[in-house]
């Protein structure tokens, strides 16, 4: 099913994060090596970009590899980072061609080198793009990207003439200039496939009020249709942050 180009007068989102789940269960399933399931997860992934991209949203941001995914067997991880240097060089031309630039959101250092590469080649060779950003998450966690954050603010606090005051003239945006998301835009619309209803410690701090997207489909089975419908119920709701209707309405 072809994705739609156009949502009319509907709201979209300008930054979707995804978490992607489902790769092992969809392998196991077909009697697969899990490797394989990371596989098609990938190209499922490499899809989905050029489908958000014709849909206009200006920022994606993948749940590749969270900082828990380091316990897993040690042969999946290799496998994990071995898929990741060999795909991306292979998204550049197309990166290129649509005007893609390809982020970053996360600590890439404990990367094996040919991994590490890939992303580094990949971030200066697209930086000067600017139709849509592509940001992975890398070795990333919420809860360590806040931790990293208010070690930032507390050196910030200690180089002022007065840290207390400077502490209670922090506010949550001074805060959030200071995380590792400070040059991305709010997550709007968070969703997670392959049926489990939780946030695995993806963009803690703008899950506050993204709009949550829960779905049973497994991601390498993830359609055009499927983030169709997804967009559809974000369009669908009533963003308040915290007002009444009246007042987001303007009446």
């Amino acid at each position: 099913m072809a994705l739609s180009t156009q949502m009319g007068m509907q709201k979209l989102p300008n930054h979707v994060g995804i978490i992607m789940d489902g790769n092992g269960r969809w392998a196991r399933a077909q009697g697969k090596p899990r490797l394989e399931g990371h596989q098609k997860g990938a190209e499922v992934a490499r899809d989905v970009v050029g489908w958000a991209r014709e849909q206009g949203i200006r920022q994606l941001s993948l749940y590749a590899f969270s900082t828990e995914n380091w316990e897993r067997p040690k042969l999946e991880v290799r496998g994990l980072m071995g898929l990741l240097a060999m795909m991306l060089p292979r998204s550049l031309p197309d990166m290129q061609k649509h005007d893609i630039r390809f982020r970053v959101l996360g600590d890439i250092s404990p990367l094996p080198g040919s991994a590490r590469r890939a992303v580094e080649a990949a971030c200066e060779k697209t930086a000067g793009n600017r139709g849509m950003d592509l940001i992975l998450c890398l070795n990333y966690g919420g809860q360590q990207e806040i931790v990293a954050a208010v070690r930032e603010a507390a050196r910030w606090a200690a180089a002022q003439s007065d840290t207390d005051a400077a502490l209670a003239s922090l506010t949550p945006d001074m805060f959030r200039s200071m995380m590792w998301r400070h040059d991305v835009e709010p997550v709007d619309l968070l969703i997670r496939t392959g049926g489990e209803k939780r946030i695995s410690n993806f963009h803690l701090w703008d899950a506050a009020y993204a709009e949550l997207y829960f779905t049973d489909v497994l991601w390498p089975d993830f359609t055009s249709a499927e983030l169709q419908a997804a967009l559809d119920d974000y369009a669908g709701r009533e963003r308040r942050f915290g007002l009444t209707s009246e007042q987001t309405s303007g009446e």
